[in-house]
């Protein structure tokens, strides 16, 4: 199926819409010209654009570049076949009458959503007070690590020894003491390591932030010494040596916009919330169920 027929199938509905803004557009200028034409009736520039402008993000710049004249054929459509319909009148049908408040409901609420967003803002003591508490969650570290796999690793290396898991571990074990004692961890690492990606750069893995690395090397990366090569660390690929360079939350300025964006969602629900519990809604719970039962807290440091 050609890309601008499957756009067709979605611009139609939003094209509805803007089919009603089109009826406020400002008086016909020079700079609005009539771009379709058809029976009696005509299309402007400005109207059409309007159309575009209700289409989700991703489909814009396709409708207003290489598929500009699909839509146009499938906007002309709409309209052709709206106004065929209204003078059936099939505008006056129930159901059409019953989606049409349904847009316009929509069409409302949207704009009333835009208007309390716009209405936001956001201080830089908030941003600040946010980052603060989520430090440890934004908290990264820079490492390099040695990878000696064990009989069943997905890390082990044809051509290798087929080691044991405590041959692996003693392997680990001595390679660690030969760096404690003054070998160089990059170069144990380009000839040893069973990670040959990391291996290669000398057993670098660059920065990653919690959670990105299995539980048992997350647990040592971020709880361990920066700038020594802790205890040997078994996961399910083998057993590692693991040095940790840095660590530290990422600078506020990397997620200051991430942080705006959360503060900025949580306050408009919040505010959607105070709407809700102003106008005293209540629901049918024989038809809807009860409420699901609010996340239980976490337990307290003291218990």
């Amino acid at each position: 199926m050609r890309k601008h027929f499957a756009v067709a199938l979605i611009c139609a509905v939003a094209a509805l819409g803007a089919s009603a803004q089109a009826t406020s557009t400002p008086a016909a200028s020079e700079g609005d010209p009539v771009i379709i034409k058809y029976g009696t009736s005509e299309i402007r520039k400005s109207e059409f654009e309007a159309a575009i402008d209700t289409l989700p993000a991703e489909y814009q710049a396709y409708v207003s570049g290489a598929g500009k004249r699909a839509f146009a054929e499938d906007y002309l459509r709409m309209k052709m076949l709206a106004a065929e319909a209204e003078k059936n009148g099939l505008d006056k049908d129930a159901e059409v009458q019953a989606q049409l408040r349904l847009m316009r409901a929509n069409a409302l609420a949207n704009a009333q959503l835009g208007k309390l967003e716009a209405g936001i803002t956001i201080s830089d003591a908030e941003v600040q007070a946010a980052y603060d508490a989520k430090k440890s969650e934004l908290e990264q570290a820079k490492a390099r690590h040695i990878l000696i796999a064990f009989q069943g690793s997905p890390a082990l290396q044809a051509g290798k020894p087929d080691l044991t898991d405590e041959q692996a571990r003693a392997k680990a074990e001595a390679l660690r003491a030969k760096i404690v004692a003054g070998t160089d961890f990059a170069e144990v690492a380009k000839a040893e390591s069973d990670d040959v990606g990391s291996g290669a750069r000398g057993g670098e893995l660059g920065s990653f932030g919690r959670g990105q690395m299995v539980a048992e090397f997350d647990k040592a990366v971020f709880e361990g010494k920066v700038g020594e090569v802790g205890p040997v660390v078994r996961t399910q690929f083998g057993y590692h040596l693991i040095e940790v360079q840095e660590r530290g939350a990422a600078p506020l300025a990397e997620v200051r916009e991430s942080i705006e964006k959360e503060l900025r969602e949580k306050k408009l629900q919040e505010v959607l919330e105070g709407m809700k519990v102003a106008s005293k809604a209540t629901f049918d719970e024989a038809y809807f169920g009860s409420p699901a039962a609010p996340p239980a807290a976490p337990p307290s440091a003291s218990n």
